[in-house]
C-alpha cells in the first residue's frame, strides 16, 4: 500500500524542502521504500538539498510530453531504498500546469511503487499546489513560530478546505457555485465559518450537506513547527489552532517540532542532506521523531481534538534546549 504525503507551506523560507528531503531519508533508514517528488513547479531545488546534480530528466519532461511516464524519471540516491524524481529545473515554464496534464500527473503518482511517496510542493495557495496537497487526506503543513508564517499556514489550510468542498461537487452545479461565492467573500471577523457554508449546501440539498461534512471529516492535515529556538516557541502553535477553531470550526494536529539548527541550514550550501552529513544533530534527531510518528499513523483514522494542546505539550517535552 502506498502512503502519499504532500508537504506544503503557506509561505516560502520555512524549511519545507529541507523537511521533505530528510523525512524521506529517515523513512528509508527505517526500511521503507520512499520516493520523494519535487513538485515545486517553477522553483524546484530539492536536488540541491539532496546533493544530486541537476542533470536528470524530471517532472518538466513529463509535463511537456518528453517522457512517457514519471516512473522512468526515478533517480537513485545515496541512501538505500530512497529514490527521487526531479522537478522542472531543466525545462522551465511548467508553473502554469495545463489541467489535463495535471490529471495525468496525478494518475501517474498513484501508480508509483513505494511504501511512501513524499511530494515537495511549492509554497502558497495556487490551485495546482492545493490540488496536489489534496491527493492525500493527511498532508503536512510546515510553519515557523512567527506571526506571519502562522497566518500564512492558516490561509493555506482555509484555501485547501474550500478547494476540497469545491471539488466535491460537479462543475456548474448549484453547490459548486455556492462554494465559489463563499470563496470570494471574507470569512474572518464575520459570523460566517466553513460550517456556515456547509449549512448553505444543506439548504440546497440535504445530501449535499452530508457530502461536505464527510469530505471535511476525512481531511486531516498535520502541522510541523520548524525553526524553533526554545520550548516556548512550540506554544505559539496554539495561535494557529485558535484561529483555525475561530474561523474554520476545525482543529489541527501538530506532529513534529524541528529546532533551529545551524547544521541543518548548511545543507543547501554543502549539497548534502542533514541526516547523512550530521546524523547526530538536533535537527536529525527531531526528523527521526517525526518519521516515527508518520510510521505509527500514516493517516489519522479519526479526527483528533486537543482542547488542552496535549500534542504541543508532548512536543515541548521532547525538546532539549541547546546548551
Amino acid at each position: 500500500m502506498q502512503y502519499r504525503i504532500p508537504i506544503a507551506s503557506g509561505k516560502g523560507g520555512v524549511g519545507k524542502t529541507l523537511l521533505s528531503a530528510n523525512l524521506a531519508i529517515s523513512l528509508a533508514q527505517q526500511n521503507k521504500t520512499v520516493i520523494v517528488v519535487d513538485l515545486d513547479l517553477g522553483g524546484s531545488n530539492l536536488h540541491t538539498v539532496l546533493g544530486i546534480r541537476n542533470r536528470h530528466q524530471g517532472i518538466g519532461h513529463f509535463i511537456n510530453r518528453k517522457a512517457e511516464n514519471i516512473e522512468s524519471l526515478v533517480v537513485e540516491t545515496a541512501q538505500e531504498r530512497h529514490f527521487f524524481i526531479p522537478g522542472d529545473g531543466l525545462l522551465t515554464g511548467t508553473a502554469n500546469l495545463p489541467y489535463w496534464r495535471k490529471l495525468a500527473l496525478l494518475k501517474q503518482l498513484e501508480e508509483l511503487t513505494a511504501d511512501f511517496v513524499l511530494l515537495d510542493l511549492g509554497s502558497g495557495t495556487t490551485f495546482n499546489t492545493i490540488d496536489f496537497f489534496l491527493t492525500s487526506e493527511a498532508g503536512l503543513i510546515v510553519t515557523t513560530p512567527d506571526t506571519t508564517a502562522i497566518l500564512n499556514a492558516y490561509s493555506f489550510l482555509k484555501a485547501s478546505m474550500l478547494r476540497l468542498l469545491q471539488r466535491s461537487f460537479p462543475g456548474k452545479s448549484a453547490e459548486r457555485q455556492a462554494v465559489l461565492e463563499f470563496m470570494e467573500e471574507k470569512v474572518e471577523g464575520q459570523d460566517r465559518s466553513i460550517q456556515t457554508l456547509v449549512a448553505n449546501l444543506s439548504a440546497i440539498n440535504h445530501e449535499s450537506g452530508r457530502t461536505a461534512e464527510a469530505a471535511l471529516a476525512r481531511f486531516r492535515p498535520r502541522v510541523v513547527m520548524n525553526m524553533g529556538r526554545t520550548a516556548q516557541d512550540i506554544r505559539l502553535g496554539g495561535r494557529l489552532r485558535q484561529v483555525v477553531r475561530n474561523n474554520l470550526q476545525s482543529d489541527v494536529e501538530f506532529i513534529a517540532y524541528l529546532p533551529q539548527d545551524e547544521l541543518a541550514s548548511r545543507s543547501p550550501l554543502e549539497r548534502s542532506a542533514t541526516l547523512l552529513t550530521y546524523p547526530q544533530s538536533k535537527y536529525a534527531v527531531a526528523i527521526h521523531n517525526c518519521a516515527r510518528r508518520v510510521l505509527n499513523e500514516p493517516v489519522p483514522e479519526t479526527p483528533k481534538l486537543f482542547p488542552d494542546n496535549e500534542d504541543l505539550k508532548e512536543l515541548a517535552e521532547d525538546f532539549s534546549p541547546p546548551r
